[in-house]
């Protein structure tokens, strides 16, 4: 365990962490509730670890998420821990057929989302005898996302479960029976008040016909902040977005109906600072790997409290400070929001935010094309002639990578690398749209 940490640069894990792993230590099963961005992912990937045999031909862990996010992003943190383990990750809008090619080769640990594990079980793609472990990350929402069905067949076919961890950010009327809880253990770190972040609220109170004209001036005054703009429906994230383009302000789009490649790619740019406003749905209120976001701006506020706290969970997280605006018409009343909410005042006119610095190479290669940040990086520096400063995040996928470049570079950069190669293949490059 210490060995991993140290790899992920961790000197120490916090109270909640602390208790997660005693409380598994004990054998039984495990309840953990704790906020967003309290640290859950590692509070059960360190349990199960430590179930993990070596020798084992099998999956001898099995996570089920809500989200392909949320399955990208623990598969990155377990990697990241360093350890002789194999691990895979399963979910929709992923290639079958590489899916059951890594399953021919069963990894330790399995991540997946309900839907395409159910799938894979049903079809005998691996041999699920040896599963011990059990974790049921974001279990609420995966309840929400109506994955029910697919969870009860899914632990029906698990006969050698020894344990499971159910995390949740929210505490549950009632644990559905299926999931086979045997006199759990629980963590409660719902209310835990030295999570509470250092947020700071206020509120624009905007004519319902100038609310898309309202959001443009506080976007524009904010300036170059990470900020999440949270919509209730696609079609208004859409809306915005056409507003925004239409008057020359970067950002980016995150919803259900986009196609999983640009959703990937919507975070990924978000994440290497190509683009500081990502407009989206509920769907990034909890569970992604993105950078922290300085300011959220409730477009539309959400249906119920519990949403609004995942919304601004997204900020303020750890040590940090963040700012959560709610754009209202003086109609709204939402009994959730405090009555001493500071109104934001806006002029008429600022000036528009300079772009980022950062912009995103798009490269056709991948991890099945044997490449890795060290070839990406020897590359540019050497045949692109960059500075190291001058390269910003790199992420490796399956079949392509992504590249952040100063965007003051791209332009001598395309020109030096015109015709090179990569592990003796021609280099395909191009600015990530």
């Amino acid at each position: 365990m210490e060995n991993a940490l140290k790899k992920l640069n961790i000197a120490a894990l916090n109270e909640m962490q602390e208790a997660s792993l005693k409380a598994a230590k004990t054998g039984k099963d495990v309840i953990l509730i704790a906020p967003t961005g309290s640290g859950k992912t590692l509070a059960f990937l360190l349990p199960l670890l430590s179930n993990l045999k070596t020798g084992v031909k099998g999956v001898q862990a099995l996570v089920l998420v809500p989200s392909r996010e949320l399955a990208l992003q623990i598969e990155q943190v377990f990697k990241q821990m360093g350890t002789s383990f194999k691990v895979n990750c399963c979910y929709g809008g992923h290639a079958v057929k590489v899916e059951k090619n890594n399953l021919a080769h069963p990894p330790a640990v399995l991540i997946g989302t309900p839907g395409r594990i159910a799938y894979h079980l049903e079809h005998q793609n691996f041999d699920e005898s040896f599963i011990e472990t059990l974790v049921l990350d974001e279990f609420d929402k995966s309840l929400e996302f109506g994955f029910e069905n697919d969870m009860s067949y899914i632990i029906g076919t698990l006969l050698s479960l020894k344990q499971r961890i159910l995390t949740s950010a929210t505490r549950l009327e009632e644990i559905p029976a299926f999931v086979k809880l045997n006199t759990p253990v629980e963590v409660d770190f719902s209310k835990n008040l030295k999570a509470k972040p250092d947020l700071k609220l206020k509120k624009i109170t905007a004519p319902a016909a100038d609310k898309l004209d309202y959001l443009f001036r506080l976007l524009s005054k904010i300036g170059s902040k990470n900020t999440l703009v949270f919509c209730n429906h696609r079609e208004t994230v859409d809306r915005i977005s056409d507003l925004l383009f239409e008057n020359g302000l970067g950002h980016d789009v995150f919803h259900g109906g986009m196609e999983q490649f640009d959703r990937e790619k919507a975070l990924l740019k978000f994440r290497n600072g190509s683009h500081r406003i990502l407009i989206t749905t509920d769907l990034a209120a909890r569970g992604l790997d993105i950078p922290e976001v300085e300011h959220i701006v409730h477009y539309q506020l959400p249906y119920t409290e519990d949403a609004y706290i995942h919304r601004n969970g997204r900020t303020a997280r750890m040590h940090a400070k963040g700012t959560a605006y709610a754009i209202l018409t003086i109609e709204e009343n939402y009994k959730y929001l405090p009555d001493d909410i500071e109104e934001e005042v806006l002029d008429n006119h600022y000036a528009l935010p300079e772009e980022s610095d950062w912009i995103t190479l798009y490269l056709a290669h991948g991890k099945k094309d044997k490449i890795n940040k060290i070839d990406i990086v020897g590359l540019f520096l050497q045949k692109g002639d960059l500075a190291r400063d001058d390269l910003g995040l790199i992420e490796v996928k399956d079949t392509t990578s992504y590249v952040a470049i100063k965007r003051s570079k791209i332009s001598q950069l395309l020109k030096k690398l015109n015709g090179e190669k990569i592990k003796g293949k021609k280099l395909k490059l191009e600015v990530a749209s």
